[in-house]
């Protein structure tokens, strides 16, 4: 499963790892919401991320709006260079807040 869960009371840490894309949306959509639900502050660590495309992109986009619409804190850390290549090739870096550094050559 390419997504592990750290909770430690209400703040918590999803690990998204491997690939993040059109083949695991379906099945991680439900999983990243139920997570989501069960803590108040959410970090989204994106080092493991080998591929995502825009269905990955949408997940992420739909976490952030659904943390918004909760009013919780969430933000996204160590964006792997697949990652940070989709952010600035979609031109999303801004939209998502969080400082972007690289994790791997």
């Amino acid at each position: 499963m390419p997504l592990r869960s750290e909770n430690d009371g209400p703040q918590g840490t999803l690990h998204i790892e491997g690939e993040f894309n059109i083949y695991q949306a379906d099945q991680l959509k439900p999983l990243l919401l139920a997570e989501l639900s069960a803590m108040e502050n959410i970090t989204v660590d994106l080092a493991q991320v080998e591929e995502i495309d825009t269905a990955g992109i949408q997940l992420l986009l739909m976490l952030k709006q659904e943390a918004a619409r909760q009013q919780k804190a969430i933000s996204f850390i160590n964006h792997s260079k697949p990652v940070l290549e989709v952010f600035e090739l979609c031109n999303l870096g801004g939209h998502f807040g969080d400082p972007m550094i690289f994790t791997r050559p």
